[in-house]
């Protein structure tokens, strides 16, 4: 077994399900990863081997189909799957997101209707927040529901949908004007129901293509226009309007988490790919490993890959004890996205011009780790978030 990135304490079956995933990742995926991935095309066969293993119902509840595993275990599958291609968790990703929300948020009628087609994989979820004008600033969405006889009625656009056009079901944050002090109790979120594929894919509800990207591909990334969408009362997350901004905010800690995640699966690949290399290219009549500066980068790589990978842990342990992990997860989304910005470009030098090749993995992968500086909130909005909890912890 490799050394870096090893989890302690972990159950059989966990350790059974990382194993089976790890196989999989090195068998399926690292060998298509890049004709896919340069070609743009969605993994279709890699997906249905996901579905098989049961992993879009890792952690839905065994009553509704899943597997009932903890968000650590889905974190250390992320891991894997990202060590092999992070367009392939993303595809997992935002589902796992929606049915966390569904599971922990949703009413009895939405768990029964939805979690059993979604631990399958039948119904794939999409998370949806942001908007052409709104990022992290989540208070300025602009997309409203204004109730209408038993219904609501949905205006407005948002972005950056991952999954938006294979996904059967969208949880959606949108403004509601109920009047409350807050503007953050005006907020409700709502299970918006359509067709996969692209177009007008239920009435008033558009996904209009994939954005183009400059890595992160093979996973499509859509808009979404709601234009009169029109839905009922019971599409609202929980059955009770206002609650959506809190709801969301819970969902984004498990994302976090999931980021975190992903970052460290990469790291991991930039390492073994680049300790390979310098194990294999020879200069100066040695290979260039002995040579202490690419030595020192390597040291400097597995360390950082270790502390990511134990602040990962750390957070998704909190979350699944029931304690409050907001700034934990924060802190494991910032080390984890920096480092691996860090550790990928280092092992890109430690390639040489073959790294700028795309016969060479680590271009792919110098295209990919900038995402994750930017996904599930930028490292700024991860130092508010983490220095507003140390100052509430630690308050005169």
């Amino acid at each position: 077994m490799p050394r870096l990135a090893r989890t302690h304490g972990l159950t059989d079956i966990q350790e059974s399900i990382l194993a089976t995933v790890h196989e999989f990742v090195d068998k399926e995926i690292i060998p298509r990863a890049q004709r896919l991935e340069h070609d743009d095309a969605y993994p279709t066969e890699i997906v249905d081997g996901m579905r098989e293993m049961g992993l879009f119902g890792l952690t839905i509840p065994e009553e509704f189909g899943g597997l009932g595993e903890s968000l650590l275990t889905y974190a250390l599958v992320v891991e894997e799957l990202s060590r092999g291609w992070m367009s392939v968790s993303g595809i997992v990703n935002t589902h796992f997101i929606v049915a966390y929300l569904v599971s922990q948020h949703g009413t009895a009628e939405q768990k029964a209707r939805l979690l059993p087609r979604m631990a399958t994989g039948e119904v794939r979820g999409a998370f949806s927040m942001s908007e052409p004008e709104t990022g992290s600033d989540v208070s300025a969405i602009k997309t409203r529901a204004v109730p209408d006889g038993d219904g609501y009625v949905l205006n407005g656009q948002k972005m950056w949908l991952t999954n938006g056009g294979y996904a059967s079901v969208v949880a959606t944050l949108v403004k509601t004007e109920l009047g409350a002090p807050s503007v953050y109790g005006n907020m409700t979120t709502f299970l918006l129901e359509k067709t996969p594929g692209f177009g007008e894919t239920a009435p008033g509800l558009t996904i209009p293509g994939k954005i183009e990207k400059m890595g992160y591909k093979g996973v499509e990334t859509t808009e979404m226009v709601l234009a009169d969408h029109r839905v009922p009362a019971s599409a609202i997350l929980g059955g009770e309007p206002g609650k959506g901004f809190y709801q969301m905010m819970d969902g984004i800690e498990v994302g976090r988490v999931n980021v975190a995640a992903r970052a460290c699966g990469i790291s991991l690949r930039a390492f073994e790919l680049a300790v390979a290399y310098a194990q294999q290219r020879r200069t100066f009549g040695k290979p260039i490993a002995e040579h202490q500066a690419v030595a020192f980068k390597l040291a400097e790589m597995g360390t950082k890959i270790e502390a990511a990978h134990a602040l990962m842990v750390n957070a998704a342990r909190l979350k699944d004890s029931g304690q409050r992990n907001d700034v934990e997860a924060g802190m494991a989304k910032l080390l984890a996205s920096e480092y691996c910005a860090e550790v990928v470009q280092e092992a890109f030098r430690i390639h040489g011009g073959y790294g700028y090749s795309k016969e060479y993995e680590i271009e792919r992968l110098m295209r990919e780790a900038p995402f994750l500086l930017i996904g599930e909130g930028t490292s700024e909005i991860q130092k508010t978030i983490i220095s507003r909890g140390l100052l509430r912890d630690y308050r005169l």
